[in-house]
């Protein structure tokens, strides 16, 4: 039997509202973020977990205890390469900021894509060593979910690609030595269940 993931993007922040890239900054869910995190828990109740993984920013962090609560078989795990990618200078910036202030592109401090993925990639292979065969809540980041989309998909989704929107879903699974996507960038639970 197969190992399945579901990859959660955190609920929204304040900087997500006001579209400033948070990087690694410790940014906390506002309001709405947290009854996203809660919609996701119900949704993901539908089903039996063993274990979640999330980053530890208090971002990712509150998702994951919020989605435990509701879950109830699974325990959170902090794992330090679920973090978001480090934008260095551009942390705190809106998009319209980057581009005034770096428009070559080349942004001072920002973590090197290769390493992004090789370390988000890294979360996949620590899950085969120590959760085969086991259903796991993966709880992260924008840049990190669409780092694993874009190698599974050989770049067809992910970085560069997809905007994920907060508190999506993402499927994964491991068959027969491959990892397979089962759907993407997923908000229907936030609205398919009773407020």
């Amino acid at each position: 039997m197969g190992s399945t993931v579901c990859l959660v993007r955190h609920g929204e922040t304040d900087w997500n509202l006001r579209g400033r890239l948070q990087g690694q900054e410790d940014i906390e869910l506002n309001e709405t973020g947290i009854y996203q995190a809660t919609r996701c828990g119900l949704y993901l109740a539908r089903e039996s977990w063993d274990v979640i993984l999330t980053s530890p920013l208090s971002r990712a962090r509150k998702t994951a205890e919020i989605i435990e609560q509701l879950v109830k078989t699974a325990t959170v795990l902090q794992v330090d390469d679920l973090r978001e990618r480090n934008y260095g200078e551009a942390s705190g910036l809106t998009h319209q900021e980057i581009a005034l202030r770096f428009p070559n592109g080349q942004i001072p401090g920002r973590e090197d894509r290769s390493v992004l993925t090789h370390r988000s990639m890294g979360v996949l292979n620590h899950i085969l060593q120590h959760y085969s065969g086991k259903k796991i809540i993966v709880v992260s980041h924008g840049a990190v979910i669409n780092a694993i989309l874009a190698v599974l998909s050989n770049g067809e989704i992910g970085s560069g690609k997809t905007t994920l929107k907060n508190a999506c879903l993402s499927r994964l699974s491991h068959r027969q030595g491959t990892w397979h996507i089962g759907g993407y960038n997923s908000t229907e639970h936030l609205d398919s269940l009773p407020k």
